[in-house]
């Protein structure tokens, strides 16, 4: 297959009788080289190919319905379109450097195999009904799929939680310790992130599931093409309602790549706290091998390399959708030629969302946690003063007055170079009447976290109950 990086005439004019242009009828001469170069787009496109060919199906159907095509006319373009496809999936399809685009080369390659009969397709549509459909397609295909890859993520999160339900752990805010927690909980709360990530999917993909055939170049055809027969060959749940908003608009495509955007970040976020439980400063946890790399002159390095590479990857995605909201910004209706840049940055958000997701899944999966680390972290810093404080406040104590008082209590601790649990009865009852020494069954972590029996918080029995749902959630996303 040629290179599609040399694609283009070779001298200046030369496609202007080339048959992979879908233009040129008044035009006395060709392109200039340069100009052509900057405007072909097989290289990337070509991934349409099957939205390209599955709307040309339903096309045909189409012109046969309304008489352009007999019924053996038609059987003889089905065919030829399935031999398309053949060709396409043995990465096999004849490119050629008179190839503008992937719609282009395709009725090109038609009227080669067909002759004259391979021309007729092209009634009653348009470059710019039929790219907003292929993307329209592929972004609905690609949305699915990121949404079961989000669930075998989830799932990897509910297994860990599962394994090690129970096992304490540090809260943080502000990276400083805040209060104990269980690690189930800590794990959990990435299945929710991750379960609103799949919605904003699920979301995107419903608003842009509307056919936009049979819109034309903007104004819709003459001949007759029902846009609903459209919808209905393709899947499609509804037909656009304006055919200018059909080949104008790419909002769907900035929501996909929003929705792709988030979902980057997320996962960013998760790569950062495993490289920081990774260190030997935290210790909280080990990657797998299989997830970790070496370095090239320190012999007892391991480094959470691809938790690093999904952090570093999310500044691409976000790139993605920051390109095609500036590309998209000032356009006037309808359509322009600037849209051509609509397809690489969805192509490329995706595509890293493909390489990404299984990487992490993977490494969350080899995760393998240090219990006595942890609860040794859950308690440190002075994580249950606000036990303290809030059980004052359930013995009359306003909670200001309470915050000050444990504050203080806090200082004497530091002073003595001991935690709440450290300090004497009689240093307690000093700070305020109300502590006296019943308070110290409160220093207990295991109690504290399974005192915060709310719906939603870090009891046991909450996180058990909680651990349920974060199943069902990751099977919906993983069931097609």
């Amino acid at each position: 297959m040629p290179n599609d990086q040399d694609a283009g005439p070779t001298t200046p004019g030369a496609a202007s009788t080339d048959a992979g242009r879908l233009w040129g009828g008044r035009f006395s001469t060709g392109p200039d080289e340069a100009a052509w170069q900057l405007g072909v787009s097989t290289a990337f496109d070509r991934q349409l190919w099957r939205q390209d060919l599955a709307g040309s199906q339903a096309h045909a159907g189409e012109l046969r319905r309304i008489g352009v095509l007999d019924d053996d006319e038609h059987a003889q373009m089905v065919a030829a379109l399935d031999r398309c496809a053949e060709l396409f999936l043995a990465d096999d399809f004849p490119f050629l450097p008179s190839d503008e685009d992937v719609h282009g080369a395709i009725e090109r390659w038609l009227v080669e195999d067909l002759g004259p009969l391979g021309g007729k397709l092209r009634a009653g549509r348009s470059r710019n009904d039929q790219i907003a459909s292929d993307l329209r397609l592929w972004c609905r295909d690609a949305c699915d799929e990121l949404v079961e890859l989000v669930g075998a993520l989830q799932q990897a999160f509910v297994d860990q939680a599962e394994t090690h339900l129970g096992w304490l752990a540090p809260g943080y805010t502000h990276l400083q310790r805040g209060q104990p927690v269980l690690l189930s909980h800590h794990l959990l709360a990435y299945v929710w992130m991750l379960d609103r990530d799949a919605g904003r999917l699920r979301d995107a993909r419903a608003r842009l599931d509307a056919s936009v055939l049979a819109s034309g170049a903007l104004a819709g055809q003459t001949l007759g093409l029902d846009p609903q027969a459209y919808a209905d060959a393709l899947g499609f749940d509804r037909v656009i309602e304006n055919s200018m908003d059909a080949v104008a608009s790419r909002d769907f495509a900035l929501e996909v790549l929003a929705a792709c955007a988030i979902l980057a970040v997320t996962i960013s976020r998760l790569g950062e706290e495993i490289v920081l439980w990774a260190t030997a400063e935290f210790g909280f946890a080990r990657v797998g091998d299989a997830f970790s790399t070496g370095s090239s002159i320190m012999p007892q390095k391991r480094n959470p390399d691809v938790a690093e590479l999904v952090r570093g990857k999310a500044g691409r995605v976000v790139g993605d959708l920051v390109s095609l909201l500036t590309t998209v910004k000032a356009l006037p209706l309808t359509y322009d030629r600037d849209l051509q840049e609509d397809k690489e940055p969805v192509f490329d958000a995706v595509n890293t969302l493909r390489l990404v997701l299984p990487a992490i899944t993977g490494t969350v999966a080899s995760l393998t946690f240090d219990q006595e680390r942890l609860a040794a972290a859950a308690v440190g810093g002075f994580a249950l003063a606000t036990d303290l404080a809030e059980e004052l406040v359930r013995r009359g104590v306003p909670f200001r007055e309470a915050h000050e008082v444990v504050g203080e209590v806090v200082r004497l601790a530091e002073s003595k170079g001991v935690d709440l649990d450290g300090l004497d009865p009689e240093d307690l009852a000093a700070a305020h009447p109300a502590l006296d020494p019943s308070v110290a069954e409160l220093l207990d972590p295991r109690a504290a976290v399974d005192r915060r029996d709310g719906v939603n918080g870090t009891a046991t029995s909450s996180v058990a109950a909680q651990l349920e749902r974060a199943r069902e959630a990751a099977a919906r996303n993983t069931t097609p």
